[in-house]
């Protein structure tokens, strides 16, 4: 089905920038123009594996399929990607992963890769949004219209929320780092 005039309305989305909308809004805003069926698949679209398939399981098994292609991609994206992360801090510990992880999305796998081999923690979070980034575009389809521009705009809107509490947690970083560096400076002025 097609949703000309929803996703007419929609402000472009782009990496790294503020968000237009929350994705509680947009939820909201999907609710009362989409067809029960494809409403009834928002809750699927999610960053987290827990909440948006296998409660009980996360990303061990695979998760059920959905009349969605996109989602079923995106699930089996975002799964290949947290089970090679398994994997690779495994190996770090001189563990062996559980569950052998897919090869397949490639980009998923090598995304957990790269990420891994990264330095900063934060860095490597952002290596990994923007992977996913690039990854529901390239799931979402030409066509501009239809459910799966929607489920990917969602999905975007809670990389862009994901990233801003990340910019919160870099300030809260800083301001710690300067307040303990002034209670260490404090405290060598009264030892004198």
């Amino acid at each position: 089905m097609a949703y000309y005039y929803l996703a007419a309305q929609l402000p472009y989305l782009v990496y790294g920038q503020q968000s237009p909308m929350s994705s509680q809004a947009f939820r909201a805003l999907c609710v009362h123009t989409l067809s029960a069926e494809d409403a009834a698949l928002l809750d699927r679209c999610s960053l987290d594996m827990e909440h948006s398939a296998n409660q009980e399981k996360g990303c061990a098994e695979p998760p059920a399929p959905t009349s969605s292609r996109f989602i079923n991609e995106w699930q089996a994206w975002e799964r290949a990607l947290r089970l090679n992360l398994v994997r690779y801090r495994a190996q770090k510990r001189n563990n062996s992963a559980s569950i052998e992880p897919p090869d397949s999305p490639a980009d998923a796998a090598l995304a957990a890769k790269v990420a891994f081999a990264l330095e900063s923690p934060l860095e490597a979070e952002l290596f990994i949004d923007q992977a996913r980034w690039n990854a529901i575009e390239a799931m979402q389809g030409l066509d501009l219209f239809s459910v799966n521009m929607i489920y990917a705009y969602l999905l975007k809107l809670l990389l862009m929320e994901r990233r801003a509490a990340f910019k919160v947690e870099e300030g809260f970083a800083e301001y710690k780092g300067l307040y303990d560096a002034i209670l260490a400076s404090a405290s060598q002025g009264v030892e004198k």
